[in-house]
């Protein structure tokens, strides 16, 4: 098991498996909003599903939208299971309170680098630690 320690998040302790990625995430403009799968053509994850799975990525991109994008999303059951990434910004964040789904930043080691794709991970938000269970 590895420990990514940072920053204490949002949201309740979840276990999902990891989905990685080193493009940013627009839950507005990178996802058929219909299906929960990326699709945007040019994104490291086209043709991905995010439902269920936490997602670990560089950053957040795009705007307000966000917000209500997750909690649609959310609504639907087709929302990731949590949120992880180097850096966010307050849109991404406000969207993910709003949908209930817990988010981090800020972790040691780099979780984009240091997670892989099918790894089982276990985000504790409020102690601002996630740990990696398996898989892979």
């Amino acid at each position: 098991m590895t420990e990514l320690i940072g920053a204490v998040g949002f949201g309740d302790v979840v276990e999902a498996p990891a989905l990685v990625s080193n493009d940013a995430f627009s839950a507005r403009y990178d996802l058929d909003h219909d299906t929960g799968v990326i699709s945007r053509e040019s994104h490291d994850l086209c043709g991905q599903s995010i439902a269920g799975r936490i997602l670990v990525v560089p950053t957040a991109k795009g705007g307000t939208a966000t917000g209500w994008r997750l909690l649609d999303l959310q609504s639907r059951g087709l929302a990731p299971a949590g949120l992880v990434l180097r850096t966010t910004n307050p849109v991404l964040v406000q969207g993910a309170v709003f949908a209930g789904i817990p988010i981090m930043h800020e972790l040691e080691p780099d979780p984009v680098t240091s997670i892989e794709t099918g790894q089982l991970l276990r985000l504790i938000p409020g102690e601002g630690r996630v740990e990696t269970l398996g898989g892979g």
